[in-house]
């Protein structure tokens, strides 16, 4: 499994490329990235991706009150990173419906698959956390 060729501006749907570094804070006792930090990438891809988008998250929180948090996350370990390592990390969506959205997520480095997760990501309301629609301008921008 090759990741996909880099795409200079990825347009809504493509799928979206972010490196990073991987820092001893990443890294457990035997020296590999301790495996909940993978969770922490994706996030990290995540911000990054609805920003190239567009979309800043505490912008669109302080205009509409629309949180995005994380609902259900499955992730698939295959090989180790380690300290200096430079990652890429992608983000493609998946599915879109109306208060949530699946992306799917993967960690690369160079031509080999780190790790894979399929991360669910619901909107809420900022003042209740009750589920609430992606705003317009937000839906608009992926599709």
């Amino acid at each position: 499994m090759q990741p996909p060729a880099p795409t200079p501006t990825a347009p809504p749907g493509a799928t979206f490329r972010h490196a990073l570094r991987v820092y001893w804070e990443d890294t457990d006792a035997g020296g590999v990235v301790f495996y909940a930090n993978y969770l922490k990438f994706f996030e990290r891809a995540r911000t990054e991706w609805l920003r190239h988008l567009g979309v800043g998250q505490q912008a669109l929180r302080e205009r509409t009150g629309a949180l995005f948090v994380v609902t259900d996350a499955r992730v698939s370990y295959r090989a180790p990173a380690r300290l200096d390592d430079l990652l890429e990390v992608t983000v493609a969506l998946h599915r879109l419906g109306s208060a949530s959205m699946t992306l799917a997520q993967q960690a690369w480095r160079g031509s080999l698959l780190l790790a894979e997760g399929e991360i669910r990501i619901g909107c809420v309301d900022d003042g209740t956390f009750r589920p609430r629609r992606i705003p317009i301008e937000v839906t608009q921008k992926l599709t």
